[in-house]
Protein backbone atom coordinates (compact mmCIF):
# COMPACT_ATOMS: atom_id res chain seq x y z
CA UNK A 1 0.00 0.00 0.00
CA UNK A 2 1.40 3.38 -0.98
CA UNK A 3 2.26 5.61 1.93
CA UNK A 4 0.45 8.92 2.16
CA UNK A 5 2.65 11.83 3.06
CA UNK A 6 1.83 13.04 6.62
CA UNK A 7 1.52 16.63 5.40
CA UNK A 8 -1.03 15.52 2.83
CA UNK A 9 -3.01 13.67 5.50
CA UNK A 10 -2.92 16.71 7.77
CA UNK A 11 -4.04 19.01 4.97
CA UNK A 12 -6.92 16.67 4.17
CA UNK A 13 -7.88 16.56 7.82
CA UNK A 14 -7.93 20.35 8.03
CA UNK A 15 -10.05 20.52 4.86
CA UNK A 16 -12.62 18.19 6.42
CA UNK A 17 -12.72 20.29 9.56
CA UNK A 18 -13.19 23.46 7.51
CA UNK A 19 -16.03 21.88 5.52
CA UNK A 20 -17.69 20.67 8.72
CA UNK A 21 -17.43 24.08 10.33
CA UNK A 22 -18.87 25.72 7.24
CA UNK A 23 -21.82 23.36 7.15
CA UNK A 24 -22.49 23.90 10.85
CA UNK A 25 -22.17 27.63 10.48
CA UNK A 26 -24.64 27.82 7.59
CA UNK A 27 -28.06 28.25 9.14
CA UNK A 28 -31.13 26.85 7.47
CA UNK A 29 -33.70 29.37 6.34
CA UNK A 30 -36.55 29.39 8.86
CA UNK A 31 -39.78 27.59 8.01
CA UNK A 32 -42.51 30.08 7.13
CA UNK A 33 -45.95 29.88 5.60
CA UNK A 34 -44.54 31.47 2.45
CA UNK A 35 -41.84 28.80 2.12
CA UNK A 36 -44.37 26.05 2.76
CA UNK A 37 -46.58 27.34 -0.07
CA UNK A 38 -43.58 27.60 -2.41
CA UNK A 39 -42.57 24.04 -1.56
CA UNK A 40 -46.11 22.79 -2.10
CA UNK A 41 -46.28 24.46 -5.50
CA UNK A 42 -42.96 22.85 -6.40
CA UNK A 43 -44.31 19.41 -5.50
CA UNK A 44 -47.44 19.90 -7.61
CA UNK A 45 -45.55 21.39 -10.56
CA UNK A 46 -43.00 18.56 -10.68
CA UNK A 47 -44.97 15.54 -9.44
CA UNK A 48 -48.65 16.43 -9.71
CA UNK A 49 -51.27 17.14 -7.07
CA UNK A 50 -51.55 13.50 -6.00
CA UNK A 51 -48.00 13.70 -4.67
CA UNK A 52 -48.81 16.62 -2.37
CA UNK A 53 -48.62 15.56 1.28
CA UNK A 54 -47.28 17.08 4.46
CA UNK A 55 -44.28 14.77 4.12
CA UNK A 56 -43.54 15.68 0.48
CA UNK A 57 -43.64 19.37 1.35
CA UNK A 58 -41.39 18.79 4.34
CA UNK A 59 -38.93 16.88 2.16
CA UNK A 60 -38.59 19.85 -0.20
CA UNK A 61 -37.83 22.05 2.80
CA UNK A 62 -35.34 19.54 4.21
CA UNK A 63 -37.24 19.03 7.42
CA UNK A 64 -39.80 16.71 8.99
CA UNK A 65 -43.61 16.99 8.76
CA UNK A 66 -43.83 17.94 12.43
CA UNK A 67 -42.01 21.20 11.67
CA UNK A 68 -44.86 22.33 9.43
CA UNK A 69 -47.57 22.14 12.07
CA UNK A 70 -46.31 25.27 13.79
CA UNK A 71 -47.33 27.20 10.65
CA UNK A 72 -50.19 25.30 8.97
CA UNK A 73 -53.03 23.27 10.46
CA UNK A 74 -53.05 20.34 8.04
CA UNK A 75 -53.04 19.36 4.36
CA UNK A 76 -56.41 21.09 3.82
CA UNK A 77 -54.88 24.30 5.12
CA UNK A 78 -52.08 23.99 2.56
CA UNK A 79 -54.70 23.44 -0.16
CA UNK A 80 -56.43 26.68 0.76
CA UNK A 81 -53.13 28.55 0.83
CA UNK A 82 -52.20 27.16 -2.58
CA UNK A 83 -55.42 28.31 -4.21
CA UNK A 84 -55.12 31.67 -2.50
CA UNK A 85 -51.61 32.11 -3.87
CA UNK A 86 -52.69 31.28 -7.43
CA UNK A 87 -55.72 33.53 -7.20
CA UNK A 88 -53.62 36.40 -5.85
CA UNK A 89 -51.98 36.59 -9.28
CA UNK A 90 -55.28 37.00 -11.15
CA UNK A 91 -55.66 40.48 -12.63
CA UNK A 92 -59.16 41.85 -12.11
CA UNK A 93 -60.39 44.52 -14.53
CA UNK A 94 -62.35 47.62 -13.59
CA UNK A 95 -65.95 46.43 -14.06
CA UNK A 96 -67.47 47.77 -17.26
CA UNK A 97 -71.16 47.22 -18.07
CA UNK A 98 -70.38 47.42 -21.80
CA UNK A 99 -67.75 44.64 -21.80
CA UNK A 100 -68.68 42.53 -18.77
CA UNK A 101 -68.99 39.33 -20.82
CA UNK A 102 -65.46 39.64 -22.15
CA UNK A 103 -64.20 40.59 -18.70
CA UNK A 104 -65.65 37.58 -16.88
CA UNK A 105 -64.45 35.21 -19.61
CA UNK A 106 -60.93 36.65 -19.36
CA UNK A 107 -60.89 36.17 -15.59
CA UNK A 108 -61.99 32.54 -16.00
CA UNK A 109 -59.27 32.05 -18.62
CA UNK A 110 -56.68 33.35 -16.17
CA UNK A 111 -57.87 30.88 -13.53
CA UNK A 112 -57.72 28.09 -16.12
CA UNK A 113 -54.15 28.95 -17.04
CA UNK A 114 -53.07 29.11 -13.40
CA UNK A 115 -54.51 25.65 -12.74
CA UNK A 116 -52.89 24.21 -15.86
CA UNK A 117 -49.48 25.30 -14.57
CA UNK A 118 -49.92 22.96 -11.60
CA UNK A 119 -51.40 19.61 -12.73
CA UNK A 120 -54.47 18.60 -10.74
CA UNK A 121 -54.34 21.53 -8.32
CA UNK A 122 -57.94 22.48 -9.16
CA UNK A 123 -58.98 19.58 -6.89
CA UNK A 124 -57.83 21.73 -3.99
CA UNK A 125 -60.45 24.32 -4.96
CA UNK A 126 -63.35 21.84 -5.03
CA UNK A 127 -65.82 21.23 -2.22
CA UNK A 128 -64.44 24.07 -0.13
CA UNK A 129 -65.84 27.32 1.20
CA UNK A 130 -62.62 29.26 1.44
CA UNK A 131 -62.16 32.25 3.73
CA UNK A 132 -58.72 33.01 2.30
CA UNK A 133 -58.58 36.73 1.54
CA UNK A 134 -57.00 36.26 -1.89
CA UNK A 135 -59.72 33.79 -2.84
CA UNK A 136 -62.40 36.13 -1.54
CA UNK A 137 -60.84 39.01 -3.50
CA UNK A 138 -61.32 37.03 -6.71
CA UNK A 139 -64.89 36.12 -5.82
CA UNK A 140 -65.65 39.75 -5.00
CA UNK A 141 -64.22 40.85 -8.33
CA UNK A 142 -66.18 38.30 -10.36
CA UNK A 143 -69.42 39.10 -8.55
CA UNK A 144 -68.94 42.82 -9.11
CA UNK A 145 -68.29 42.31 -12.84
CA UNK A 146 -71.51 40.33 -13.19
CA UNK A 147 -73.81 42.65 -11.23
CA UNK A 148 -72.27 45.68 -12.94
CA UNK A 149 -73.27 44.04 -16.22
CA UNK A 150 -76.88 43.91 -15.05
CA UNK A 151 -77.01 40.28 -13.94
CA UNK A 152 -79.38 39.82 -10.95
CA UNK A 153 -77.47 39.04 -7.76
CA UNK A 154 -78.91 35.53 -7.29
CA UNK A 155 -78.17 34.53 -10.88
CA UNK A 156 -74.71 36.05 -10.60
CA UNK A 157 -73.95 34.07 -7.44
CA UNK A 158 -75.02 30.75 -8.94
CA UNK A 159 -73.30 31.54 -12.23
CA UNK A 160 -70.02 32.07 -10.38
CA UNK A 161 -70.43 28.63 -8.86
CA UNK A 162 -71.21 27.04 -12.24
CA UNK A 163 -68.25 28.72 -13.93
CA UNK A 164 -65.88 27.73 -11.12
CA UNK A 165 -67.01 24.11 -11.27
CA UNK A 166 -66.50 24.02 -15.02
CA UNK A 167 -63.02 25.60 -14.87
CA UNK A 168 -62.04 23.15 -12.13
CA UNK A 169 -63.34 20.13 -14.03
CA UNK A 170 -61.90 21.28 -17.36
CA UNK A 171 -58.39 21.71 -15.99
CA UNK A 172 -58.59 18.52 -13.93
CA UNK A 173 -59.51 16.47 -17.00
CA UNK A 174 -56.52 17.87 -18.88
CA UNK A 175 -54.26 16.98 -15.95
CA UNK A 176 -55.62 13.42 -15.83
CA UNK A 177 -55.12 12.92 -19.57
CA UNK A 178 -51.57 14.26 -19.39
CA UNK A 179 -50.81 11.97 -16.45
CA UNK A 180 -52.03 8.97 -18.43
CA UNK A 181 -50.04 10.04 -21.44
CA UNK A 182 -46.88 10.34 -19.36
CA UNK A 183 -47.41 7.11 -17.43
CA UNK A 184 -48.15 3.47 -18.02
CA UNK A 185 -51.69 4.21 -19.22
CA UNK A 186 -50.44 5.89 -22.39
CA UNK A 187 -52.21 3.31 -24.57
CA UNK A 188 -55.56 4.54 -23.24
CA UNK A 189 -55.01 8.04 -24.65
CA UNK A 190 -55.93 8.04 -28.34
CA UNK A 191 -55.63 10.78 -30.93
CA UNK A 192 -58.52 12.36 -32.77
CA UNK A 193 -58.00 10.40 -35.99
CA UNK A 194 -58.05 7.07 -34.17
CA UNK A 195 -61.11 8.11 -32.17
CA UNK A 196 -62.98 9.02 -35.36
CA UNK A 197 -62.08 5.64 -36.83
CA UNK A 198 -63.42 3.87 -33.75
CA UNK A 199 -66.67 5.84 -33.87
CA UNK A 200 -67.14 5.24 -37.58
CA UNK A 201 -66.55 1.51 -37.06
CA UNK A 202 -69.45 1.22 -34.60
CA UNK A 203 -72.54 -0.75 -35.71
CA UNK A 204 -74.63 1.55 -37.91
CA UNK A 205 -77.95 0.31 -36.58
CA UNK A 206 -77.04 1.05 -32.94
CA UNK A 207 -74.94 4.22 -33.34
CA UNK A 208 -76.13 6.08 -36.46
CA UNK A 209 -75.63 9.57 -35.02
CA UNK A 210 -72.23 8.80 -33.51
CA UNK A 211 -71.01 7.43 -36.84
CA UNK A 212 -72.41 10.35 -38.82
CA UNK A 213 -71.13 13.08 -36.53
CA UNK A 214 -67.82 11.55 -35.45
CA UNK A 215 -65.92 14.60 -36.73
CA UNK A 216 -68.12 17.02 -34.79
CA UNK A 217 -67.92 14.93 -31.61
CA UNK A 218 -64.13 15.02 -31.68
CA UNK A 219 -63.64 18.59 -32.94
CA UNK A 220 -62.12 21.51 -31.09
CA UNK A 221 -58.56 22.76 -30.77
CA UNK A 222 -56.88 24.69 -28.02
CA UNK A 223 -59.50 26.04 -25.64
CA UNK A 224 -62.38 26.30 -28.13
CA UNK A 225 -64.61 24.04 -26.03
CA UNK A 226 -63.75 26.04 -22.93
CA UNK A 227 -64.82 29.31 -24.57
CA UNK A 228 -67.94 27.67 -25.99
CA UNK A 229 -69.16 26.29 -22.66
CA UNK A 230 -68.52 29.45 -20.69
CA UNK A 231 -70.16 31.41 -23.50
CA UNK A 232 -73.32 29.35 -23.03
CA UNK A 233 -73.39 30.28 -19.36
CA UNK A 234 -72.51 33.94 -19.79
CA UNK A 235 -74.86 34.62 -22.71
CA UNK A 236 -77.86 33.34 -20.76
CA UNK A 237 -77.35 35.34 -17.58
CA UNK A 238 -79.17 38.53 -18.47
Amino acid sequence: MARVDPKTRRAARHAQLDDSAASQGAKKAPITVERIVEAALHVVATQGYDALTMRSVANVLGTGPASLYAHVVNKADIDELLIGRLFSEIVLPEPDPATWREQILEVCAQIRDQFLRYPGVSRAAMATASTNLDTLRLAEGMLTILVTGGVPAQRAAWAMDAMSLYVNAYTLEIALVEAKRAGQDEDWVVGRDELIERFEALPADAFPSTRRYAAELTSGTGHERFDFTLGLIIDNLD
